[in-house]
Order: C-alpha cells, then structure tokens, then sequence
C-alpha cells in the first residue's frame, strides 16, 4: 500500500519536476543560464569610412567597364546574342507564316461547317441579331459560364488577401481613405455628378442590348464597374455605402452567378437530349427576344461590374 509523501520530498522527485515543466509553471531556463541583454555593437567611424571606402573600390573595379576587360567582353557576347537570337526568331516566325493558308481560301480550317452554321441558322436558332452574342451565350455559353466562374474565384481570392476586417478599420481611424487626397474637390464632383448617371445608363443600355448591336454583359459591366469607381473616387465610400455597400455587393453577385447556372443548365440539359426549351426566342430585333441571351447578359453584367467595384475597393482599402 503506497503512503502519501510530504510535499518537500515530493517537491525533491523527477515526477514533480516533470509536471511542473509540462504544466509551463517555471521555465526551465530562468535561473539556470545566464540571459543578460546583449550589449549593441558599437562601431567606430573610422572603421565605418574604411569600409565604405572599400565598397567603392570593389564597385569602381567591378563596373568600370572601361578597363575592365572581362566586363567588356560580356557586353560585346550579350549584344552579339541578343541581335543574333532575334534575327533567329523573325526567321521563324517569319518562316512558320509562309505556310499559313491563303486568306478567303475556301479550304482554310476555319471556313467548316460550324461557323457556317452560326452564320447561316445563328438568327434562328438564337434568336439574336448580334452573332457573337449569340454563339458565345447560347452555343458556347458553357465556356462563357467558365469565364464568369473565374471573375468570381478572382474576387474571393483577392477578399481572402487584401480584406480587412471592419472593426480593425474603426480601430485605425482608416474609414476616411481620402484622408491623403484633396477633400470634396468641388471640379471632381461636379464633373461627375453630371457624368456619372450618363455612365450608368449607358451601360445598362450595352447590356440589355448585348443581343440586338455590338456590347453585351462584359463591355456593359465594365462601363458600370467604371463609373462606380468613378464616384467612389469623387465621393468616398460613405456615399457610396448608401447605395451599394458590402452585403449589396454578395447579393448581386452570388444571385447573377446562380441565375447564370440555373439558366445555362436548363439550357445545356434540354439541348444535349434533344428536348425543345419553353424559353421563346421572341421576334429578332425586339428588346424581348433572343431567349436566354438577354438574363443571360444581365448576370454577366453584374458580375463584371460588382468584380471590377470590388478589385478597386479592396486595392484602395482593403474594404467595399
């Protein structure tokens, strides 16, 4: 039967030692090493210039090109080889373009049946009279689905880097960012007051037109991407924030990514099993036609404005 030690023969065992040290209630080193703070180097000024003289002179011997003749000859090989390799590299381009086919030749590859067939039924297949709106969005709206894809996988990974929480920007009196800019720049912001719903409209106009003339959801977005940056950059955030702020931003963006998915998905379903959608294609040349072009462009948009937004505000600082 064990007996109960007293607690300074206890204190005299490896055990108590053991657990005192797992525990983290003594450090072992106090006590037991010396640790006095390490006295700063001190340099004389002569032992200074000695040596500053001597990186002068190691670097005067080095780079003067002058009399230094391994130095001399280096340049004279680089400039040899670089004239050398770009007369090689215009030989082959040049060289590889001589085989190119013939522009207009009928038997050129990209003259096959699927431009023929985006030139000739893309109207009635699509319903757009833009082409290219309609075979990137309609025919290709799966690579198109991609590249929305990777406008948001951008942004998240640029919030996960460069965003800072709120509550550390109270903390740092840093809300204000224009604190090192002029403040209400009377110029500034009468220009915009007056440039920026121009901006706006004519944006919205490039989307909801993408499928009727040249635009759609990537140039429109662009233009309203601008003209919020615009009127952040007149205005500031606050201002901004009154309008379009954080949780704005996350609802438009995720809602255009999902609409995008659900629309493009139905689509992509229907299509590969030959099954006929219930989106109308509308009349051609109408504003409410060419089927799933028109939301279609309208997500993008959104997504490349609210990208192209939240680039700038988290660049600028760290924050929408």
């Amino acid at each position: 039967m064990s007996r109960l030690k007293p607690q300074k023969e206890y204190e005299k065992t490896g055990a108590f030692h053991f657990f005192r040290w797992l525990s983290g209630s003594k450090d072992p080193y106090v006590g037991e090493i010396e640790m006095q703070p390490q006295k700063e180097a001190e340099i004389q000024e002569t032992t200074i210039l000695e040596r500053m003289k001597e990186s002068e002179m190691v670097r005067d011997k080095v780079y003067d090109v002058e009399n230094n003749k391994v130095l001399k000859l280096f340049h004279k090989v680089y400039v040899v080889a670089a004239i050398l390799f770009c007369v090689v590299l215009v030989g082959l381009l040049l060289y590889t373009v001589s085989y190119l086919p013939r522009i207009g030749n009928s038997a050129n590859p990209d003259n096959n049946i699927v431009s023929e067939r985006y030139i000739e039924q893309g109207l009635q297949e699509t319903g757009a009279l833009n082409i290219v709106s309609g075979m990137i969005l309609t025919y290709r709206a799966f690579d198109t689905f991609g590249e929305t894809n990777v406008l948001f996988i951008a942004t998240c990974c640029v919030m996960i880097l460069l965003m800072v929480d709120d509550v550390i920007l109270k903390k740092q009196r840093i809300r204000n960012d224009r604190r090192f800019e002029p403040k209400n720049d009377g110029i500034l912001q009468g220009t915009v007051f007056v440039l920026c719903p121009i901006i706006f409209i004519f944006g919205i106009y490039i989307i909801l037109n993408g499928h009727l003339s040249p635009g759609g959801g990537f140039s429109g977005g662009a233009i309203i991407g601008a003209g919020l940056m615009l009127y952040t950059s007149a205005y500031g955030f606050e201002k901004t924030q009154r309008f379009f702020d954080e949780h704005i931003y996350k609802i438009a963006k995720i809602t255009a990514l999902c609409m995008y998915g659900i629309i493009g998905s139905y689509f992509y379903i229907t299509g590969a099993n030959g099954i006929e959608n219930h989106i109308p294609l509308g009349t051609p040349g109408h504003i409410l036609s060419s089927g799933i072009i028109l939301p279609i462009n309208i997500c993008v948009g959104l997504e490349v404005a609210c990208t192209m937004y939240a680039f700038y505000a988290l660049f600028r600082r760290g924050g929408l």
